[in-house]
């Protein structure tokens, strides 16, 4: 059972390296605060399991952020509205307000545009790959 012990210690110390790697911004500011050298820590990230578990780990926390911005967007509209209506907003801060609206706007209108035309080519692909590979057959005369 002793070795058990050490395992567990191993993988604690690796499940905390991951959360350090993604809190510091350096591999030897990650090992010290992990308190595993920096050579222990490169060699751990050279490891398919633990470089996946790390991935999944930082895909994980993008989510969660991504998330998060989406929650805070309808707010920040929002206050971008008023002080863009606000007669009483500096003329400067209005106009500020109305530009950041307009670009966002676009870029808005323009991602939405990718995507539809991206689902149309992914579509067409999608069908020209069916009629090559699964459908039809041409006959010779």
């Amino acid at each position: 059972m002793a070795g058990a012990g050490h395992g567990e210690k191993q993988s604690r110390k690796r499940d905390q390296a991951i959360l350090a790697l993604l809190s510091e911004p350096t591999l030897r500011q990650a090992s010290e605060k992990v308190g595993v050298s920096e050579s222990t820590l490169w060699r751990w990230l050279q490891e398919d399991d633990f470089r996946e578990q790390y991935h999944q780990a930082k895909q994980e926390a993008v989510s969660q952020a991504t998330s998060r911005l989406r929650q805070s967007m309808t707010s920040a509209v929002d206050a971008l509205e008023e002080m863009a209506s606000n007669p009483k907003t500096p003329a400067m801060a209005r106009a500020s307000a109305s530009r950041t609206l307009l670009e966002f706007g676009f870029k808005a209108h323009e991602t939405e545009e990718m995507q539809r035309r991206l689902e149309q080519i992914e579509q067409t692909l999608e069908n020209d790959s069916r009629n090559q590979w699964g459908g039809k057959r041409h006959e010779s005369s």
